[in-house]
């Protein structure tokens, strides 16, 4: 018999998703909506709980008040997340930048960020250093760049210890070469920082095109780190495509899932997709993914109750292995 659920999933979204076909939630004509907007249409998806915001594009600037509109809809936010996208002066680095102003500037707006996550009462920080990194050999003194890296995030993560600070890991773009491109790399940092508050997220997608396999990943940051944030979606392994979950890698989300379950992961289940690439109904393609992600639960507790397995595994005998998942997936007996 399958093993009671030991974990009960709560989902997030990418706000940004909800800009997706606005023509079927504000009509033909309004086609920039506000963040309020954002807000309301996210909360019409059946079985979403949670929200992330960007940093400072979702918070600051706007005239409104997101984290009061989410919850006054009946979101709580897991986190904000940080985008050094606002400042042309980032795109040769933000914690790596080869201005020491400009460095400065990126760390302190991470701290302010920190701070106004903290007054809402906001207990996590994501952090993406995407345009940390080089573009072609020779272009940087690799070792310097590492040197600052890990002190803006050993600054960062000391300026709140109470706030957990995730690492986003991802191997390119806008970069050609990310100074943080893979889970091995992002452990290594953490360790360097030696900050307790520091872990790391998972962004599925990411780890595809870093040639990880996601449920192995995951294991090595529980071994040495925290899985902080998980964010699903899918990909053909050689970009950030934001596709819907499982809709290409489905036995290794499944996979994934099993791991974090295992590790005790108690956080949010964030799907950072891209309904809007191809303007897609953002409400249903958020629902879809959870209804996913809940049947893939199922699944697993089919699996974990399967008392074969833990021989099978043992053996490494993958006929037998691939046989009950199967078994598991489609109830054949």
């Amino acid at each position: 018999m399958p093993t009671p659920r030991q974990f009960r999933a709560r989902y997030a979204s990418r706000l940004n998703s909800f800009a997706s076909a606005p023509e079927l939630a504000w009509g033909a004509g309004d086609n920039r909506p506000t963040v309020a907007q954002l807000v309301g249409r996210a909360a019409s998806v059946r079985g979403l709980t949670h929200l992330d915001l960007n940093y400072p594009d979702h918070v600051t600037g706007n005239g409104v008040d997101a984290v009061r509109a989410a919850r006054d809809a009946g979101l709580e936010i897991n986190g904000f997340a940080m985008r050094y996208y606002s400042d042309p002066g980032f795109k040769r680095g933000a914690f790596s930048n080869p201005d020491a102003g400009v460095r400065r500037k990126a760390i302190d707006l991470t701290k302010r960020g920190m701070d106004d996550a903290a007054e809402a009462g906001v207990g996590l920080m994501t952090i993406w250093l995407g345009q940390d990194g080089f573009d072609v050999p020779f272009q940087a003194d690799y070792a310097q760049l590492w040197d600052w890296e890990i002190a803006g995030i050993r600054e960062v993560a000391e300026h709140n210890p109470d706030m957990d600070v995730s690492l986003e890991y991802k191997p390119n773009e806008p970069r050609a070469f990310a100074l943080l491109p893979d889970a091995t790399t992002t452990l290594l940092a953490i360790a360097e920082a030696g900050c307790a508050n520091l872990g790391v997220t998972l962004d599925f997608a990411h780890m595809l095109y870093a040639n990880e396999q996601p449920a192995y990943a995951a294991m090595l940051v529980h071994r040495q780190s925290r899985v902080l944030g998980l964010h699903l979606n899918d990909a053909y392994a050689k970009r950030d495509d934001g596709l819907m979950v499982a809709a290409v890698h489905t036995l290794q989300t499944i996979e994934l899932l099993r791991r974090i379950r295992q590790d005790g992961y108690q956080g949010v289940v964030y799907f950072d997709t891209f309904p809007d690439q191809s303007g897609l109904d953002p409400v249903a393609e958020c629902e879809a993914n959870i209804l996913t992600v809940e049947s893939m639960l199922d699944v697993i507790d089919r699996i974990d109750g399967d008392n074969a397995l833990p021989e099978a595994i043992a053996a490494q005998d993958g006929i037998a292995v691939q046989r009950i998942v199967q078994q598991c997936m489609f109830h054949r007996s």
